[in-house]
């Protein structure tokens, strides 16, 4: 209805969350998912809605440690090419603190640690730093982040494409900085509720799969 094309999972790091994806979605072929057709709505026919709603698989982590004598709080998006590499890595996570508890778990893990697992398992995963500039709980937030991206993530920055902008900025704030200037950015809806699907979005010139959204983020292309 909205004419979103693409949604992100969300909390593909609860096993609960992950056992309900793995029984109503199938893969499409592009490396995105889609919902099975025995969960495929029938208003789907009486609104003519002929391109299905693709899912891709992703989480947020909330990560607070301390770092250079300070507390950090920072929220990371991870982005996963397939349940094989989410289950993978929900293990890795398991072992060093409690992912079922919520949906977004709580862990005591540096963020570069937490990318650097993210990279081992896939390498075609991707981590989003998340609402970069929300004073609480961001990679360059005031109270509790970094004043550089570098500086949370090390050497692995290279490895990062996009920031997320969140609702604490827009484009033309985060195009001031010029140590931004590498970065893609995307903002996304933080869905808590069905209403607020789209309340941000990215629009990609692309080909529809993960990727092409992979590749369009990491070379500016689309």
């Amino acid at each position: 209805i909205k004419g979103i094309n693409v949604v992100g999972t969300g909390d593909s790091t609860h096993p609960g969350w992950v056992k309900e994806l793995q029984e109503k979605l199938e893969p499409a072929g592009n490396g995105l998912y889609k919902l099975k057709a025995e969960y495929q709505l029938l208003e789907s026919k009486e609104l003519s809605i002929k391109e299905p709603v693709y899912f891709i698989l992703s989480a947020e982590i909330s990560n607070i440690y301390k770092k250079f004598e300070r507390v950090r709080k920072v929220h990371n998006v991870c982005v996963f090419p397939d349940f094989e590499t989410v289950i993978a890595y929900n293990e890795k996570l398991a072992r060093i603190g409690n992912i079922i508890s919520d949906g977004r778990p709580i862990l005591g893990l540096d963020s570069q640690i937490l990318f650097e697992m993210l990279l081992e398992t896939n390498a075609n995963s991707m981590l989003i730093p998340a609402h970069i500039w929300t004073p609480w709980f961001s990679v360059l937030g005031s109270k509790s982040g970094f004043d550089t991206i570098d500086e949370c993530y090390g050497e692995l920055t290279k490895h990062i494409f996009a920031v997320e902008t969140g609702l604490s900025s827009d484009p033309p704030m985060n195009r001031t900085c010029s140590f931004l200037d590498k970065f893609r950015l995307v903002s996304n809806s933080d869905a808590h509720s069905p209403e607020k699907l789209g309340r941000e979005a990215n629009i990609f010139d692309t080909e529809l799969s993960y990727m092409g959204i992979y590749n369009s983020l990491k070379n500016d292309k689309g």
